[in-house]
């Protein structure tokens, strides 16, 4: 299988997190994609996903996999099942509501890096930058607040989450996001010694 991935995307950095705790590195080959907004890239867009996004899973039988949610879920069911996603139950439930909300506030933090780099200066909307941070204060507080949500194996809420953190001290070294979040921190901390966050550190290739 191939995964096809960039260094710096926080959503392809979930999948090759969930690919390393479950032990599936020795089975997906990474190779480096480059995808961006307003670059057309035919070939992509023919041959893996019509959207042009990443991360993308190409499986052995010819198939492909995109959306970083349904490649964990794929490989979690690869690795035997219940091992970053829980089996059904009410256990499960509450993991994947709290992913999404990791995962809407990696999308927020993804539309403010392209607002404020990708757009022209002349044409950015600040109130729209404001509105994403926003969302991204109101998760992190959520998280803050109920980080007895954080405790036991490493689930795929842990992963967004972690991969969320790691993007903001990525993009926005000094944005301050641990200020008055100090169990969030330490599980910040903790998280980032994992070798599947060293491995993955995200970079600009």
């Amino acid at each position: 299988m191939k995964l096809m991935y960039a260094p710096q995307s926080p959503f392809a950095r979930k999948v090759r997190v969930a690919v390393i705790e479950l032990g599936l590195g020795d089975e997906i080959e990474p190779v480096l994609q480059a995808v961006a907004p307003v670059k057309e890239n035919a070939d992509y867009a023919a041959n893996v996903n019509p959207l042009r996004k990443i991360p993308a899973l190409l499986l052995d039988d010819g198939r492909v996999l995109y959306d970083s949610t349904v490649i964990c879920e794929y490989l979690d069911d690869l690795a035997g099942g219940g091992q970053i996603l829980p089996a059904p139950g009410p256990d499960r439930w509450d993991v994947l509501t709290q992913h999404a909300l990791a995962q809407g506030m990696m999308e927020a933090a993804v539309l403010v890096r392209y607002e404020t780099w990708l757009r022209p200066g002349e044409r950015r909307w600040p109130d729209y930058v404001d509105d994403q941070w926003d969302r991204i204060e109101s998760g992190l507080d959520w998280f803050e607040a109920n980080a007895k949500g954080l405790v036991g194996p490493v689930n795929i809420t842990h992963v967004a989450l972690g991969c969320l953190l790691g993007y903001l001290d990525f993009r926005w070294p000094d944005a301050g996001w641990r200020d008055g979040r100090s169990r969030l921190t330490n599980w910040s901390n903790w998280f980032a010694r994992r070798d599947s966050c060293k491995q993955t550190e995200p970079h600009d290739p």
